[in-house]
């Protein structure tokens, strides 16, 4: 059994990697950090097979499908945010935000259940956020790119079950985790973040029992259901007051 996990250097995707080892997978490790990648594959007991990509670039994922078909689990966790208005934020970096966390998902899971349909087997987790069930006022692009991931994980899941498929794709939603997510996005979480050692083994261990919306921890479901009852103006409201207290 072979799992790919992109964004693998470190936070949720490094320890998504360990787990996956523990439980005797062979692992394709993807990242841009070199050292970080080779520190991680000295660490674990298994097969390990590296790839040094920056899957902000198209080609690069299509590479990274064609050089590593045969895999059982696809795990997109690549990806970033930036906090700020929106006519103040650099739209360099936003772009390639989107190029991260919308392209490269979008690639990978297409060629991904495509090739799983072939065998009839697999499963696919995207890494999304709680941000993806809400409008994010101050983190705009981040959150919008989160609403696309949640979106399409949910269409692809309804395809595959109205095919009658064994192919499982779960979207992995939680809240602050303590990982280098905040240094990249130029913020403070308000609220006290789980570890990543914890949210990747629940995500993992919940992927593989199929469930397909993965919400760690107490406090990010009230959150999911307070949103979902809550109407679309008092929704907006609070999340511009919550990412206000996260400026650093």
């Amino acid at each position: 059994m072979k799992a790919l996990i992109t964004g693998a250097s470190s936070g949720i995707g490094r320890d998504m990697a360990r787990y996956l080892a523990k439980l005797g997978y062979d692992l394709v490790i993807v990242a841009r950090r070199k050292e970080l990648l080779e520190e991680l594959k000295k660490e674990l007991s298994t097969n390990i097979k590296m790839e040094c990509l920056d899957l902000a670039n198209q080609e690069n994922c299509i590479q990274l499908f064609e050089t590593n078909k045969d895999i059982d689990i696809l795990i997109n966790n690549a990806g970033f945010g930036d906090f700020g208005r929106f006519d103040q934020t650099d739209l360099t970096k936003e772009l390639a935000m989107i190029d991260t966390n919308i392209r490269a998902t979008h690639i990978l899971s297409k060629f991904y259940v495509t090739e799983m349909k072939k065998k009839n087997n697999g499963h696919i987790l995207n890494v999304a956020s709680i941000a993806g069930f809400m409008s994010g006022p101050l983190m705009a692009t981040y959150y919008a790119t989160k609403n696309y991931v949640v979106s399409l994980s949910k269409a692809i899941n309804k395809e595959l079950k109205k095919d009658k498929s064994k192919v499982s794709v779960s979207v992995l939603c939680p809240g602050p985790v303590n990982t280098n997510f905040d240094k990249v996005a130029n913020v403070h979480f308000s609220l006290k973040g789980l570890s990543s050692e914890y949210v990747a083994k629940y995500a993992i261990d919940k992927m593989l029992n199929n469930q397909k919306v993965i919400i760690p921890g107490n406090m990010m479901k009230l959150i999911y259901l307070g949103n979902k009852l809550s109407p679309a103006c008092l929704s907006l409201e609070i999340a511009y007051h919550s990412q206000k207290r996260k400026q650093t």
